[in-house]
C-alpha cells in the first residue's frame, strides 16, 4: 500500500486555502452591485483573502473568529477607501458577509463530517483500504463546492431582496438590519465551541447535534435574507407614501399656476377695459403740455401692463405661469434662462402632465447649475408625432448612477422630497410611450425627454 501521508498533508493545507479564495470571490459578487468602483469590489475581495492567508501561515496562533474579523476588518476599509460614500450600508455588507461566510461553510463541514463518517464505515470501503485517499480528496471537494455554493445562494437571495442598492441607509437602519447577523454570530461561536468541545471529549459527532446546528445555519441565513426583504419592502411603502404626497403637493401647484392664469387674464382684461380712459388721460395731459406728468403716468401704465401680462406666451396659460416663476427665481439666482419652449398644440398631451415634467425638471435645474456663469436652458420642438423637450443646466461635477433605474443618484435626502423628480418625469413619459434620458457632456446636464404625441385636430411643428 503507498504512502500517501504527504498528499494527505499536501491537501490539509491546500484545502483552507481554496476556502478562503473563493470567499474572497463571494465577497466580490456581493459587493458589486452595491459599489460603483468595480476595481474597488475586487481590491475589497483580494484585501479579504490576503489577510485570511497572512493570519493561516502566521507562526502567532490566532483564534479562527477573529481572523474572519480582521479579514473582514480590512475589506471594510479597501469599500470605504474605493467607494467614498454610503460608509453605514457598507458595515452593514461587511456584516453580513461575515455571517453569512461563517454560516454557509459551517453548513458545509456539517455536511463533509456526515457524509465521509458514513463513507469510511461501509462494508465497500473496509473492502478497499486503498479507496481511502481518492474518498479524501472527493469530500474535500464536496466541502468546498457546498461552501461555495451555500454562501452563492445566499448572496444571490441577499441581491434579489435588496432592490434598493444605491439608497443611503441611515444609522438605525444598520443596527435594525445587523441584528439578525449579529446574533447569529453569536450562536454561530456557542455551536462551535460546544461541537469542538464535544469531539474532544468524546472523540464522536453527535448526529442529534449536528441536524439542529445544520437547521439553525440555514435559519440564520434565511431570517439574513428575509430582514432584507421586510426592510425593502417597508422602504418601498415609504417611497410609495412620499411620491402620493409629491402628487398631491404637485396637484397643488397645478391649482396655484391656474388660479395665477386666470389672474393674469383678468388683469389682461381689466386692462382692455380701461386701457380707452388710459389713452385719453394720455392725451389731455399731452395738450396740456404737463411732460413730467405724461411720463410719470405711462411709466404707471407701463408697469401695469407688465404686471399683466406673463411675458412668455408658449402657448398654455399654465406653462406660461409655470415658466414666468422660472424666471423670476432664476433672476433671483442670477442664473441666465434660455427659453424656447412650445406646449405641443392639437394633441393629447394634458397641461397637467407637462407641468409634472417642467415644475420637476426646472426645480433640479435651478438648483444643481453650477460655475462662474450659471445657466437653465429650456428647449422643446416636434417631429411628426415625437414631441422633444431638453433642459439643460450649467454643471461641473462628476454623476454617479443608480445601477437599478440608470438615473443619477441625488446627493439630496429622499426622504426630503429631493431624488423623485427624474422618477416622476420618467412615469409620464413612459404614459406617453417616451422616455427620459441624460447626458453629461461639455459642462451641461442635459436631460432630454420624449413623448410620442397624437394629433387631435390639425398637426403642426415647431
Amino acid at each position: 500500500m503507498p504512502n500517501y501521508a504527504g498528499y494527505y498533508n499536501l491537501i490539509y493545507v491546500t484545502v483552507p486555502i481554496a476556502e478562503i479564495a473563493l470567499a474572497g470571490y463571494c465577497l466580490k459578487r456581493l459587493l458589486n452591485p452595491f459599489m460603483q468602483n468595480k476595481h474597488g469590489t475586487l481590491a475589497a475581495g483580494t484585501v479579504y483573502s490576503l489577510t485570511m492567508l497572512l493570519f493561516y501561515f502566521s507562526p502567532l496562533p490566532f483564534d479562527h473568529f477573529m481572523s474572519y474579523w480582521f479579514g473582514v476588518f480590512f475589506a471594510f476599509l479597501v469599500m470605504c477607501l474605493s467607494d467614498r460614500k454610503n460608509y453605514e450600508q457598507k458595515v452593514f455588507l461587511a456584516v453580513t458577509f461575515f455571517a453569512l461566510r461563517g454560516f454557509t461553510f459551517s453548513m458545509a463541514e456539517i455536511l463533509y463530517d456526515r457524509i465521509y463518517c458514513f463513507a469510511e464505515n461501509t462494508d465497500y470501503m473496509a473492502a478497499r483500504p486503498a479507496m481511502f485517499f481518492p474518498l479524501y480528496i472527493g469530500m474535500c471537494l464536496l466541502y468546498l463546492l457546498a461552501g461555495f455554493v451555500f454562501t452563492m445562494t445566499g448572496i444571490r437571495c441577499i441581491l434579489k431582496h435588496y432592490t434598493k442598492k444605491q439608497t443611503p441607509m441611515s444609522k438605525k437602519e444598520v443596527l435594525v438590519l445587523m441584528i439578525p447577523s449579529l446574533m447569529g454570530i453569536v450562536g454561530y461561536e456557542i455551536i462551535g465551541c460546544y461541537r469542538n468541545f464535544y469531539i474532544g471529549e468524546t472523540g464522536q459527532i453527535s448526529v442529534f447535534y449536528d441536524v439542529l446546528s445544520l437547521l439553525y445555519y440555514a435559519v440564520a441565513v434565511i431570517t439574513i435574507v428575509v430582514m432584507i426583504l421586510l426592510y425593502q419592502s417597508i422602504r418601498a411603502g415609504q417611497e410609495d407614501k412620499l411620491q402620493n404626497e409629491l402628487l398631491a403637493m404637485q396637484l397643488a401647484n397645478v391649482r396655484h399656476h391656474i388660479k395665477k392664469a386666470e389672474f393674469y387674464y383678468q388683469n389682461i382684461r381689466s386692462v382692455r377695459h380701461d386701457m380707452a380712459n388710459h389713452m385719453i388721460t394720455l392725451e389731455r395731459l399731452y395738450a396740456r403740455n404737463q411732460t413730467a406728468e405724461t411720463n410719470a403716468y405711462r411709466e404707471k401704465l407701463f408697469t401695469l401692463l407688465e404686471e399683466a401680462t406673463s411675458q412668455i406666451n408658449s402657448g398654455n396659460p399654465i406653462t406660461d405661469v409655470i415658466l414666468q416663476e422660472t424666471r423670476s427665481e432664476s433672476k433671483k439666482r442670477h442664473i441666465r434662462l434660455d427659453l424656447d419652449f412650445h406646449y405641443p398644440a392639437n394633441t393629447n398631451v394634458d397641461a397637467f402632465d407637462l407641468s409634472v415634467i417642467l415644475n420637476n425638471a426646472l426645480q433640479n435645474a435651478l438648483e444643481y447649475a453650477e460655475g462662474d456663469e450659471k445657466y437653465v436652458s429650456v428647449l422643446s420642438y416636434r417631429r411628426d408625432n415625437a414631441y422633444m423637450i431638453e433642459i439643460g443646466n450649467s454643471f461641473h461635477g462628476s454623476l454617479q448612477w443608480d445601477t437599478q433605474s440608470g438615473l443619477p443618484v441625488t446627493s439630496k435626502e429622499k426622504s426630503n422630497g429631493h431624488g423623485y423628480g427624474l422618477s416622476n418625469i420618467r412615469k409620464v413619459a413612459k404614459k406617453y410611450a417616451g422616455d427620459i434620458a441624460v447626458d453629461l457632456k461639455d459642462a451641461t446636464f442635459l436631460l432630454s425627454i420624449l413623448l410620442m404625441t397624437e394629433s387631435q385636430k390639425t398637426d403642426s411643428n415647431y
